[in-house]
């Protein structure tokens, strides 16, 4: 089992996506995380990402435990603020304003505990015009400048695939908790540390947003096409698509050897990265039928001997079928009590010590809410009246 955080008890508040993404992180590599779920009918918005037995919740919520509480009763609000004392960690993605009239801000948790970290997640930050809005991540990444870049030229904003605003959050304020921690080993003092889906998204477009920042350039859409580099696309072949990934100069003549087109390396207009983005139409013209006369396993097999970076375009079942992708084996299962033996996705960094793991399934809303308050110090009889008054 890992033990890398394993010395560490997370209170989390988290739902959707940005916040249980951070706790997941935690729980993966070994922390006691506890999921606090408001008891049922008291959350409307509790599926928002669908069925507790669904892939989505069944991925994000593994190796937590669940304890039911409602925050909003003084008794709950209290009991909490008493689990807060033996806390490290208390991650929270309500909006801004919520923590404060739960009496949950980082105030009321250092009054108990001075160790403790609050990490934050909100759509646009704790304060600023934008901060009580809600916040979601189609929303951050038109805000955050990918939409404007994504698609082909001329056909209008085009979301991404893939939750990058929610993802990127949860995984900076991951990072900021462990910084939190570290310096927490100097000074013996938690703090709190926030971030917001639209500061995570503009962060993710690194080289672009810094291409306004310090050149003043507005980057437009480029389709599948590099912004800067030729050929650097997608091309067809004859059965499928392939991603071709040339760069440098080199690589560029070790494309027209690998297509039999020794000359176009040293061609004028092609010869240079700066002539082949002014003549990258024209390239591409020369390109596809040359691609189009073969396989995609063809020419994956030409350009590998051959040292062209390439690689296939896959729908999601080719990508876990895929030889190397099975070697790094980031597919995990674990046991579920309804679903059976399930996969899901593993953490993308290897530690040769102490890896993540997949310890245990996702739990039903407050599975182990008695186990939990047992350790607390509560009795049976204590458990049995707050379940009867709907505080758990």
């Amino acid at each position: 089992m890992s033990g890398a955080l394993d010395h560490l008890r997370v209170l989390d508040l988290t739902r959707v996506r940005a916040g249980p993404t951070c706790c997941r992180v935690l729980a993966d590599f070994g922390a006691d995380v506890i999921k606090i779920d408001a008891p049922e009918g008291l959350d409307p918005n509790a599926g928002v990402i669908g069925h507790r037995h669904g892939y989505d919740m069944l991925n994000l919520h593994r190796n937590k435990r669940s304890l039911t509480l409602n925050l909003k009763a003084p008794e709950g609000r209290a009991l909490f603020l008493e689990m807060a004392r033996n806390a490290d960690i208390v991650v929270e993605n309500f909006r801004p304003d919520v923590k404060t009239r739960l009496g949950l801000d980082y105030e009321a948790l250092s009054a108990v505990n001075p160790r403790i970290i609050l990490a934050s997640i909100s759509g646009f930050g704790q304060d600023g015009p934008y901060s009580d809005r809600a916040g979601f991540d189609q929303i951050a990444q038109g805000m955050g400048g990918l939409m404007a870049v994504t698609g082909r030229p001329g056909e209008g904003p085009m979301r991404a695939g893939a939750a990058v605003a929610d993802s990127s959050a949860g995984i900076y304020a991951a990072t900021g908790i462990l910084i939190a921690l570290a310096e927490r080993e100097k000074s013996g003092r938690g703090q709190w540390l926030h971030t917001s889906l639209l500061q995570a998204q503009i962060a993710m477009m690194d080289f672009q947003a810094a291409r306004y920042l310090v050149d003043g350039e507005v980057p437009g859409q480029a389709g599948n096409d590099h912004p800067f580099a030729t050929p650097m696309g997608v091309v067809a072949t004859s059965d499928g698509h392939l991603n071709l990934g040339v760069g440098g100069d080199g690589q560029w003549r070790a494309l027209c050897r690998a297509i039999d087109q020794p000359d176009w390396g040293s061609h004028p207009d092609y010869a240079t990265g700066p002539e082949r983005f002014a003549h990258r139409a024209e390239i591409w013209g020369l390109l596809r039928p040359i691609f189009a006369g073969r396989t995609s396993a063809d020419w994956m097999t030409i350009l590998n001997e051959h040292d062209v970076p390439a690689g296939p375009i896959y729908r999601m079942d080719e990508v876990f079928a895929d030889p190397q992708v099975r070697h790094l084996g980031i597919a995990q299962s674990v046991p579920h009590p309804v679903r059976g033996d399930t996969r899901l996705v593993g953490q993308p960094v290897t530690l040769t010590r102490t890896p993540a793991e997949m310890r245990r399934a996702a739990p039903d809303v407050g599975q182990e809410t008695d186990e939990i308050l047992k350790e607390h110090g509560l009795d049976e009889a204590r458990i049995a009246d707050l379940r009867a008054r709907a505080i758990i």
